[in-house]
């Protein structure tokens, strides 16, 4: 019988976000058979424990010759390596490759593709959370069919959730990297166009990013209160009363599954596998659109009723269609047949 699978993961990304929730399930979860060993960026530490082997940050850059070192010392049979958007993390991919068979999980289609066609081609397996970037690493990077895997994000589902009810005014809130492709400033603009003093709201936003600051100034004076990095999610959930997501650019964005799995109504754009993902059981609006946002959380405040029957049958989606436990299953399955192992042999 072979021993335990060797497993080496490469999280190199500059903040915590749903990509990086989707490596803690695969680190957390992984079954008996395998041994992981984790390699995250500096930035990363305290999200992932005593045990990562932390490392510079290599986003952007051509070469991590210290993830080279770390990785030669793991001596893994496999590699997956997480992705932010396809470029980003090339030097890993890179460092990656150059010592076992590697898989990647691409998060976002990004842009910025010239010159990663044969980076791609290398790899054993892609798993790939949404159509759309299953469609783009095809059409767009090369990579065959056979080789692309489509595993949807899975979350915690809670035993069980109880919405407060009475409460006013409403909390509603947003959690994702306060960076362009998010939205965070439509959201605000949305909040804004209700009226900087309608009472029947209050809005939290958790995430950190490049546009912070920007985002500070445009909330100033209205009902909004930006956390910074939430290090516990499903806690700031419970305390909501409706979710956003106000993407421009999503696959299928974990945020939006664990406030489902939380059974909160939801607004959310139109981008990535999104409308799939939530079919008739959330408001679903076009991306870019100020108004239609504000239309959506405009109606979704006024009428309790149908935020509890949302709330209602986004839970029941949740349990059926997203669970870590599948998606952790279906990724290990990849990986070890990346290495040439059998799962659980």
């Amino acid at each position: 019988m072979a021993g335990r699978l060797r497993l080496a993961m490469v999280v190199d990304s500059d903040a915590f976000g749903g990509a990086e929730a989707y490596a803690r399930h695969l680190l957390h979860r992984a079954p008996e058979w395998v041994d992981p060993t984790l390699l995250v960026a500096a930035p990363l530490a305290p999200y992932f424990g005593p045990t990562a082997t932390l490392l510079p940050l290599g986003l952007n850059a051509d070469e991590a010759p210290a993830l080279v070192d770390a990785l030669a010392g793991v001596r893994p049979d496999v590699v997956h390596v997480n992705l932010v958007n396809p470029a980003s993390n090339r030097a890993a991919l890179r460092a990656a490759q150059a010592c076992a068979p590697t898989v990647a999980t691409l998060h976002d289609v990004g842009t910025g593709l010239a010159g990663l066609r044969r980076l791609y081609a290398n790899l054993a397996a892609v798993v790939a959370p949404s159509a759309a970037i299953a469609q783009r690493l095809h059409d767009d990077l090369g990579v065959p069919a056979r080789a692309v895997h489509r595993i949807r994000n899975g979350v915690d589902l809670p035993a069980r959730v109880a919405r407060p009810h009475g409460r006013y005014p409403l909390a509603v809130g947003a959690v994702g990297r306060l960076s362009h492709e998010k939205g965070i400033d439509l959201f605000i603009q949305a909040v804004s166009t209700l009226g900087r003093n309608d009472a029947r709201l209050r809005v939290v936003i958790a995430g950190q990013g490049p546009q912070r600051e920007r985002l500070e100034r445009q909330a100033g004076g209205l009902p909004i209160t930006l956390l910074g990095q939430c290090r516990d999610v499903p806690a700031l959930l419970r305390g909501l009363d409706l979710f956003c997501l106000p993407s421009r650019r999503e696959g299928l964005p974990l945020a939006l599954l664990e406030a489902m799995a939380h059974g909160l109504p939801c607004v959310a754009t139109a981008v990535g596998d999104v409308p799939d993902a939530v079919g008739p059981d959330a408001v679903v609006v076009p991306p870019n659109s100020v108004d239609a946002l504000a239309t959506a959380l405009d109606r979704l405040l006024d009428d309790p009723e149908l935020r509890r029957d949302l709330g209602r049958r986004a839970r029941l989606r949740a349990l059926r269609d997203f669970d870590a436990e599948r998606m952790v299953t279906q990724t290990v399955r990849v990986l070890a047949g990346a290495a040439g192992r059998v799962p659980g042999a």
